[in-house]
């Protein structure tokens, strides 16, 4: 997305990207540490959320390979493939990846229809697959034993946005418009009405759309002839994100906009512009507004080694996936897949950026703090952070 991707983009146009972290001049005789990362890096939306979690992944493995590795010593090397925003190209590279020799464990992803396209292949490989942005709570039952999620499942998001928008915003009525097309924001409509009709609010509207749809005059125009609508909860992926708030704002509609992690991009800011982009609320990931520890040490090595700060929470995101398949292969002793992924189901306290990633016994997803952003004023403002009760 960034500066250095267009630099990738003539290796990528090959499909296979090798980033070896080696520290120049070192000695390399003792093997390294194969660890697989596939991302969407160059085309779609996702590459907005995609891209800075694959440097997030970089930065991590490069700091811990120049303190001197792991296991005596070895160094972290990542093989990464770029999936372009296809499924059918994910599944092909998670073969690819699955193939390289003596490979560790398998990296990425931040949406939940692309993981489903890599992640059974790690499976039927005895891989461990670990993701950094893919959401869906269901997807260690859907995959196997083999599938760890980093960050917290769509069910807590949802829920929290749901919380928020009740107690906190006083809302009560809500027109909800759902991307129809991915597996994350079908999943995240669901979860946020269980919550938020639990509460007693209530669904005034319901719309769908595609992501490939970037006229949304009809759904605005249902939204206009709706009485007693408080808000718009938008369950979309990047893609959309911008081009939403954009249309809604453009026909007059001032109502606050809701929204999970898939705003999470510059471009709902972009798009849109300054002046329209206002009053949006969407939940990410909780290192954000935190100001001292590792959310802080994490923004200054980012800044110093990409030369601008972390663009999203995903890029957090990536960085804590890196640092807790190493903390695995640390506390495995081992590189052997199986031994990895025995350790990575027995994680209890991984203390990450995004909070603490500790796996309960027979799940693969953590339960962790959801940080919620107001967009306004040309920024993303960090709120607060909420712990869903439901």
């Amino acid at each position: 997305m960034r500066n250095w991707i267009s630099g990738l983009a003539a290796v990528a146009a090959a499909g296979l990207l090798s980033t070896a972290f080696i520290l120049p001049g070192a000695a390399q005789d003792k093997e390294p540490i194969n660890v697989a990362a596939l991302y969407n890096l160059t085309s779609g939306g996702l590459s907005s959320l995609d891209a800075p979690s694959f440097n997030g992944m970089k930065l991590k493995a490069k700091m811990i390979n120049d303190a001197g590795g792991i296991l005596g010593g070895r160094k972290i090397e990542i093989t990464a493939i770029d999936t372009k925003n296809d499924t059918r190209e994910t599944a092909t590279a998670a073969q690819r990846a699955v193939a390289i020799k003596g490979l560790v464990a398998g990296i990425g992803q931040s949406d939940s229809t692309f993981a489903l396209a890599a992640a059974p292949l790690f499976q039927s490989a005895g891989i461990p697959f670990v993701t950094s942005g893919a959401t869906s709570p269901d997807l260690p039952d859907m995959v196997g034993d083999q599938m760890f999620l980093v960050p917290f499942g769509d069910d807590v998001q949802a829920h929290a946005m749901a919380e928020y928008a009740y107690n906190t915003l006083g809302l009560r009525n809500v027109a909800i418009w759902t991307d129809n097309a991915m597996d994350y924001t079908t999943g995240l409509t669901r979860y946020f009405t269980e919550r938020f009709t639990q509460l007693g609010g209530k669904v005034a509207l319901e719309d769908v759309y595609m992501t490939t749809d970037q006229d949304f005059s009809a759904l605005v125009s249902r939204l206009q002839s709706t009485t007693g609508v408080d808000a718009v909860f938008a369950s979309s992926g990047p893609d959309t994100a911008g081009i939403i708030v954009k249309q809604i704002r453009e026909a007059g509609i001032t109502l606050p906009i809701l929204a999970g992690d898939g705003f999470d991009t510059d471009l709902v800011l972009s798009v849109p512009g300054e002046a329209l982009a206002k009053d949006v609320y969407f939940t990410t990931h909780a290192y954000a507004g935190i100001e001292t520890g590792p959310a802080q040490e994490f923004r200054a090595a980012y800044q110093a080694e990409y030369n601008t700060a972390p663009e999203n929470a995903f890029a957090a995101l990536g960085y804590d996936a890196m640092g807790l398949v190493a903390d695995a292969i640390t506390r495995a002793g081992s590189t052997e897949p199986a031994a990895v992924s025995k350790a990575l189901a027995e994680t209890k306290a991984y203390e990450g950026v995004t909070g603490t990633v500790a796996f309960p016994e027979g799940k693969r997803v953590p339960n962790k703090p959801v940080a919620i952003i107001k967009v306004g004023g040309g920024k993303m403002n960090f709120e607060t952070t909420v712990t869903p009760k439901g």
